[in-house]
Parts: structure tokens; sequence; C-alpha cells
């Protein structure tokens, strides 16, 4: 077996009514003529299959490296993912030319007693561009019952339940399962989230598919799971971490399925980790340019670096933000 690397993956993309071209921003080619709705940076799900593009193990993918690897790619904290055969973690870029639909997630009980070995999906997004006026659903504007929320969907009235918040570039939001939310348009986004496509669509704004009829709604499941305590929410705070000489670390989200910190660093600044066999990492870097044990990543792209890979450097050639993702 080779030494562990830092590696990259072919994005995967993902054509929604809602999506179009805003991915080129970030530097992407896209096929031409075509709206790109979500690009799964790195993903082992399937409906999207992330292929490793570098070193060794280039061509494999993510779903046959955690096979072949086991324990030394996500590590020990990670035991039940290996015990389902799945990848814990899908990071996906999303552009939100369109509103997504008013949608809510099924924690985990619901997903695998409902949809066979799907997972539930607790999820955070970093706003990586945003117009003016750009907004996001999050939760309700007051405490409401099932009952009262069943006949606003009916009656078309939901809107004035639902909780709108004003985002900008920088903003990051956690969205735990059982959530009632939407993406509005105008917004590109980091999302990072369990490995689960289980979606429950409340509204979908009376528009068509892209054959020409609605889109299919999944009201009795979302009312199922919905958590009707979560009102008025506001954007949280980053937590600050201790840096110094030339970096500066928050800690974004923390929950019981993965953590996320922003590392932002100076031009020729350095930090050092350690994958120690516990966790594997995965850094997104939103802005500037670094090597990662001298592989270079430009943004916006994302690196995995396996839990065996022992110290890891990572060295900015320029002024830098970055996401560090990992399971505690």
């Amino acid at each position: 077996m080779p030494d562990f690397y830092p590696m990259t993956f072919e994005p995967v993309l993902k054509h929604y009514i809602w999506g179009g071209r805003n991915l080129e921003k970030l530097g992407r080619e896209l096929p031409k003529n075509e709206k790109i709705a979500e690009s799964w940076e790195i993903a082992a799900h399937k409906d999207g299959m992330s292929i490793v593009k570098n070193g060794f193990y280039s061509g494999q993918t993510l779903a046959d490296l955690l096979l072949e690897l086991g324990e030394n790619l996500v590590g020990t904290n990670n035991q039940w993912a290996l015990e389902r055969g799945k990848f814990p973690l899908l990071v996906k870029l999303i552009d939100a030319n369109r509103s997504l639909s008013v949608q809510v997630h099924p924690d985990d009980d619901y997903a695998m007693k409902h949809e066979g070995n799907e997972l539930g999906k607790s999820e955070m997004w970093v706003v990586l561009d945003a117009e003016p006026g750009a907004g996001i659903i999050y939760g309700l504007k007051e405490k409401i019952d099932r009952k009262t929320f069943r006949d606003a969907v009916d009656n078309g009235s939901l809107g004035k339940y639902l909780h709108r918040i004003p985002i900008k570039k920088g903003d990051y939001i956690c969205v735990p399962s059982r959530t009632v939310h939407a993406i509005l348009e105008g917004v590109l986004i980091v999302e990072i989230q369990q490995n689960s496509n289980t979606t429950y669509r409340l509204f979908d704004w009376n528009r068509l598919g892209d054959d020409g009829k609605p889109r299919e709604l999944h009201v009795e499941k979302a009312l199922d799971v919905i958590n009707f305590d979560q009102v008025g929410c506001k954007l949280p705070r980053p937590q600050p971490l201790k840096g110094g000489n030339g970096l500066a670390a928050e800690k974004l989200c923390k929950n019981q399925y993965f953590s996320t910190e922003r590392i932002t660093m100076e031009k020729e600044s350095i930090y050092s980790g350690l994958c120690d066999g516990s966790t594997f990492e995965i850094w997104g870097i939103l802005s500037g340019c670094v090597e990662v044990n001298n592989i270079n990543i430009n943004p916006v792209n994302f690196v995995l670096l396996p839990a065996a890979l022992g110290p890891y450097t990572i060295v900015a050639n320029e002024d830098s933000s970055l996401l560090r993702i990992f399971v505690s």
C-alpha cells in the first residue's frame, strides 16, 4: 500500500431547474448551454460518486476507497460509517440562481425507517456570494401546530408562517435535520452535510419542472418530521479559536456528525496539522492559494486528508481563507 496523501476529486455536476451559470464565477468550466445547480465536490452516494483525480488512487471512486482503506481513510471516530459502508459526509457547491423549494430533511431514525438505507440530513451552509437583498428561509415565524401548518400548505398561505433571514457573503448557517428551510435566489454557497440525498418538499413556488409538470411534493412525510419549536431563529456567531503567526481560526458549526472551522491565513503563513487516525479531514480553499503537503490547491476547491495521513502542512502562497471539516 502506498503512502497516504491529500486527495482531490472530479466534481459531479447536477442539473436542477433552479440552477444557473454562477459556478463560473468560481472558475469552474461548465457544460455549454446547461444550467448547473450543484457541484458535488466530495461524495460517495448512489446519486453522485466522486472519482479521485490525483496520485496513486487516481480513477477510483470514493466508495471503493472506503472499502479498500477502511479505518485508514475515515478514522476511529467513524466506526458506524464502516459498519454501514457509507462515507460519512457530502460536500457540495450550490448555485441558487432561483429559489430552492421550501423543504425539510428527516433525522436518522425517520430516514432509516422510511427511506431504506438512507441517512437523515443535518447540514450547514457557508455563503460564498450573495446578491443584494438575498436571504434564506429558516424555521418558523411563530409557534404553530401540525394542523395549522397543513391547512396553510393546502390553502396557499404557508408564506406567512415562514421565517426569512437576510444573508451576505461570509455568513454561515447550521441547519439541523427537521428544520423547515429554503435557500432563496441569488446565493452561492458551500454545503456540508451528512451523506444523504433525502429531501421532503413542502412548496415549490408553483413552478413546473423540465417535463412541464409540477415537481413532486412530500407533505405528509414533511409534517412527520418538522420541528415546530424552531421559531424566530437568528444567524449564529463564530467562536474564536487560538491563532497566531499569521493565522486566525474560528469554530462555525459542531454537531454529532461533523465540525467545521474557518481558518484565515496571511501570505507565507504555515498551518501544521496532524491526522492521527481518529478522523479524516476535508479542507476547502475558499479564497487565495495554498499548498497542502506540496500539492497546489486553488479556490474554490476541496481536498480530502485520510485519517492515517499523519502530519501535514498547509502553506499560504497568498492571503487565503479555508474551511476545515472533520468528525469529532
